[in-house]
C-alpha cells in the first residue's frame, strides 16, 4: 500500500529584522517546527529564521533544498519525492510569503500537479501592506514586478501604468532592488505627470518603517532617500 502523501507548508518569513511575534501568529512556529525538510531560496536566512522561531532539530539532520530562478525544473521535481513519502515539507523564500514575487510558485505548482496538498500560513505580504496604506483603490489593483532598468524602456514602462491608473483607475504596484531605489524614482518624477499620486512604502513592520502617497509635484519637493531600503511603488489617480 503506497504511504499517505504529505503536504507542502508554505512559510511566511518577516520582512526584515522585526519581532516575529509582531508579525506571524503564534501558531506558525507550532506547524514549522516538527519539520525536516525544508525548500529555501537562501539556506543560511532560512537556517537563521528557524532559529529565531526556536526551531530544536540539529541542522545537519536537516535537508535544505535551494530554489531560485537558476533552479533547473527537472530539480525542482526531485524535491517534492520526500512529500510523495509521505514527510511534509516547508516552502520559505528571503522575506514575506512564499510565491509572491518569488520562485517558490514553481514548486507549488509541480505539488498540485502531483497531487500534493499546499497550506499556506498567514504572514506579512509588503505589496498587500503597501496597498492598504496607500489610500489607493484597493479594489482594482495590478502587480508589475519589476520594471525594466534601462531609463528609456523603465519610462515607457511608467507611461503605460500611468495611462492604465487614469483610464482604468486602477491601481499600479511595482518593485525594484533597493539599490536601485533612487534611480527608479527619479525616472517616475520625470515620466509622470504632476497630479498623480505615488505611495512609496518602505521598511515595512520594522522601526524605520515610511509609507507616504502624494501627488508627483509634492515628490520632487521630497528630501527622502529610499537607497538600500526595501520599497513598494505605487501609481493611483487623483480620483
Amino acid at each position: 500500500m503506497p504511504a499517505q502523501k504529505g503536504f507542502l507548508l508554505l512559510i511566511p518569513t518577516p520582512l526584515g529584522d522585526t519581532n516575529i511575534g509582531a508579525c506571524l501568529p503564534a501558531n506558525c512556529s507550532d506547524r514549522i517546527l516538527p519539520l525536516r525538510v525544508f525548500i529555501v531560496e537562501e539556506i543560511r536566512t532560512a537556517r537563521r529564521f528557524l532559529r529565531k522561531i526556536g526551531y530544536q532539530i540539529p541542522f545537519d539532520t536537516v535537508t535544505f533544498l535551494e530554489l531560485n530562478e537558476h533552479t533547473p525544473q527537472q530539480e525542482i521535481t526531485s524535491y517534492l519525492d520526500a512529500a510523495l513519502q509521505g514527510e511534509n515539507i516547508g516552502l520559505l523564500s528571503e522575506a514575506g510569503l512564499p510565491c509572491v514575487a518569488d520562485p517558490g510558485n514553481k514548486a507549488v505548482a509541480l505539488a498540485h500537479q502531483m497531487g500534493i496538498t499546499v497550506k499556506p500560513l498567514v504572514g506579512p505580504s509588503s505589496l498587500m501592506l503597501a496597498l492598504m496604506a496607500s489610500g489607493l483603490n484597493g479594489q482594482n489593483f495590478t502587480f508589475h514586478g519589476y520594471l525594466p532598468v534601462k531609463p528609456p524602456e523603465r519610462a515607457k514602462a511608467l507611461k503605460a501604468l500611468e495611462f492604465n491608473a487614469q483610464t482604468k483607475r486602477q491601481t499600479q504596484i511595482f518593485i525594484e532592488t533597493p539599490y536601485r531605489n533612487q534611480a527608479l524614482l527619479e525616472t517616475i518624477l520625470s515620466t509622470c505627470q504632476q497630479n498623480t499620486l505615488l505611495c512609496i512604502a518602505c521598511d515595512l513592520t520594522i522601526e524605520t518603517e515610511f509609507i507616504k502617497t502624494q501627488p508627483v509635484a509634492a515628490w520632487k519637493k521630497s528630501k527622502e532617500n529610499f537607497n538600500k531600503r526595501p520599497a513598494v511603488f505605487l501609481i493611483g489617480n487623483t480620483d
